[in-house]
């Protein structure tokens, strides 16, 4: 899949929000939280399915859109690339980045720590 672009990540947080969905429902959602041109959100849409991020559907004179991974399908999917591109695969150098620039939280430490214990108890 090609890069993602931050309007278009909007896009996707719409469609992940239940789909299948008109073009209509998703510009709907959009300006629920901003100002969203009808145009503006077909071209996104026609962009993503270029990209193989969604799916689509004819409906009568309408397209209902699906997209082709869920948003966990995403994130780690993004997350990986992230890591191998900037850390060379080092997940430890991410955090060590985290924690070396003070932003990692308590509350991350906890979360970091219960999941280093369950994945331990999955692979021992």
């Amino acid at each position: 899949m090609s890069e993602i672009s931050d309007k278009e990540f909007e896009v996707l947080e719409a469609i992940w929000n239940g789909a299948p969905v008109s073009a209509k429902e998703v510009v709907q959602r959009l300006n629920a939280q901003g100002s969203w041109h009808e145009k503006t959100v077909k071209t996104l849409l026609g962009r993503l399915v270029k990209k193989g991020a969604l799916d689509f559907q004819r409906d009568g004179r309408s397209y209902l859109y699906t997209p082709r991974l869920t948003r966990s399908e995403y994130v780690q999917k993004k997350s990986t690339g992230l890591v191998e591109r900037m850390f060379n695969g080092n997940i430890g150098a991410l955090v060590a980045g985290f924690a070396n620039s003070r932003k990692l939280q308590q509350r991350d430490i906890e979360e970091l720590k219960a999941f280093i214990d369950q994945w331990e108890r999955e692979n021992d």
